[in-house]
C-alpha cells in the first residue's frame, strides 16, 4: 500500500503523528506538505494528492488541516475521489466498509494525537466489503462520469 499525506499548516503536528504511525505499521508514503506554520491555502495541498490517488499513483491519501472540512470539500471536487471527514473510530471503520472512502481528512483541532492514530490504523487496515455496497459505490461512479 502506497499513501500520499498532506496538511495546511492548521495540520502539521497530526500529520508527523500520522508518519509516524505509518513508519510503525510498514507502510509506504510520500509528504506532499506545506512545510510552514504561516497560513497556506488548504487547497494547494488538498488536490494534488486527491489528484495522485485519483491517477493511481497512489493506492490512498490522507489530508489534515485545523477542521478537516476544506480538505474534504477541495479532495472531493476530484474525480474518482471519495473523500472522508472522519473524527470517530467507527465512521473511520464504516466508510472504508461501506464507501470504500480513498482519501481519510481529519482536523487537528478537532481531534488529538492518540484518537487520530486509532482512526488512521483503523481506515488504513480495512478493507471495502462489496456486496450490496459496491453498488451504491458504483451509482457515485456513474455519477461522476455524466
Amino acid at each position: 500500500m502506497k499513501i500520499a499525506i498532506a496538511s495546511d499548516h492548521g495540520g502539521l503536528n497530526l500529520r508527523e503523528e500520522i508518519k509516524n504511525l505509518m513508519d510503525e505499521m510498514g507502510i509506504e508514503y510520500e509528504d506532499f506538505g506545506c512545510e510552514c506554520e504561516t497560513s497556506v491555502d488548504y487547497p494547494d495541498y488538498a488536490l494534488p494528492v486527491a489528484e495522485k490517488v485519483a491517477g493511481g499513483e497512489f493506492d490512498k491519501g490522507i489530508l489534515i488541516c485545523g477542521t478537516g472540512i476544506g480538505m474534504s470539500i477541495s479532495a472531493n471536487k476530484v474525480k474518482g475521489i471519495r473523500c472522508a471527514l472522519v473524527h470517530d473510530v467507527f465512521s473511520a471503520k464504516a466508510t472504508r466498509e461501506h464507501n470504500d472512502s480513498n482519501i481519510l481528512a481529519m482536523g487537528e483541532r478537532v481531534i488529538g494525537p492518540g484518537l487520530a492514530r486509532e482512526i488512521a490504523k483503523v481506515w488504513l487496515s480495512t478493507d471495502f466489503e462489496g456486496g450490496r455496497h459496491e453498488n451504491r459505490v458504483g451509482k457515485i461512479t456513474a455519477y461522476e462520469t455524466k
